[in-house]
């Protein structure tokens, strides 16, 4: 009989905190769909609703255990379903070509990034997320990335706000630079989906051409998540003896993205995948609100905003120099 008390006393201490992310995420779902802007993430949503609640209520003792299982377990459950919405045939689709440049943005842009806020005097674990959310896929990449970094809350909504701002400001400006930049409907997308930060800023952005191409070049970024991940763990771990964590999450994912891959999964369980992983998600970093004290953010300056144009940047180049060599092969 103890054991199913001790479960049912872990249930208990882990409902408060549970149930309040949660239901900032549901808010934050309802108010994005309510206004109708497919742009706006419910992942910066709950982080923004997460921290209002922290600085009109306070540190809650209650909350504690369930704002720590939703930014841990939770968090990394998402992260495994985010394979469901990946086949490598799509990503075979779009050539050898287009794929080596998905590579070479991550694999240059997360070292850079990291390098540039060393000279900044951004703390690494910072610069890291910020290289990580610009290299790979926003949010996403920024929380999953923290659990090898191992930054603190305040580090995760930093980086989660310059990346929002940044890959806002792409999404915005893509548009109007494809013409002057003499990129034809299929390069476009290709650019879009290779710099911009966020899925949904990518798809946005290349909507106004080659969309397709756009959102399929976005996936390839995103697959690279996990071997990002795997790589920053090692850079973690390097030195003094530190044991490298072993991102177990990130290789289920690209178990989840063969499984899809095989047709096997049925299309019920995808559709239900889409709708649950960003609720999943927005639970997590509603949780890192509800930690997230504004005092703490206030003390970190403005040089990580400025890593993050830097990177933003420095991505938007390399990928727009990447395309310009596909269309001249």
């Amino acid at each position: 009989m103890a054991a199913p008390a001790s479960f049912a006393g872990r249930v208990h201490g882990l409902a408060p905190g549970l149930a309040t992310a949660c239901a900032i995420a549901l808010a934050a779902t309802v108010l994005r769909n309510a206004t109708g802007i497919a742009a706006l993430n419910p992942v910066v949503l709950a982080l923004a609703i997460g921290m209002a609640v922290r600085a009109m209520l306070g540190a809650s003792p209650t909350l504690r255990p369930g704002i720590a299982f939703a930014v841990r377990p939770l968090l990394r459950a998402a992260i495994v379903l985010l394979g469901l919405g990946v086949t490598l045939g799509q990503l075979l689709d779009l050539g050898i070509g287009a794929l080596a440049l998905a590579v070479a943005v991550v694999a240059c842009t997360l070292p850079f990034t990291i390098w540039l806020g060393g000279r900044l005097g951004v703390d690494q674990p910072l610069a890291q997320l910020i290289g990580a959310g610009t290299a790979i896929c926003g949010a996403s990449a920024i929380v999953a990335a923290n659990q090898v970094a191992r930054g603190r809350d305040e580090d995760v909504t930093y980086a989660l706000a310059v990346i929002t701002l940044c890959g806002t400001a792409a999404m915005l400006a893509y548009p109007a630079l494809a013409a002057p930049l003499g990129l034809d409907a299929r390069a476009y997308g290709l650019w879009a989906g290779a710099s911009v930060h966020e899925v949904v800023q990518a798809v946005g952005a290349a909507a106004a051409g080659g969309p397709q191409s756009g959102t399929v070049m976005k996936l390839a970024r995103v697959v690279l998540l996990a071997p990002a991940v795997a790589a920053l763990g090692l850079w973690a771990g390097r030195g003094g003896g530190t044991k490298a964590p072993v991102p177990w999450f990130a290789l289920g994912f690209l178990a989840l993205v063969a499984l899809r891959s095989t047709g096997l999964v049925p299309d019920i369980l995808v559709d239900a995948s889409r709708t649950l992983v960003p609720l999943m998600l927005a639970t997590s970093v509603a949780a890192l609100g509800l930690s997230t004290a504004l005092g703490a953010l206030r003390a970190r300056g403005a040089a990580p905003l400025l890593l993050g144009v830097a990177s933003t940047l420095f991505i938007a180049l390399l990928g727009l120099a990447g395309v310009k060599v596909l269309e001249a092969l």
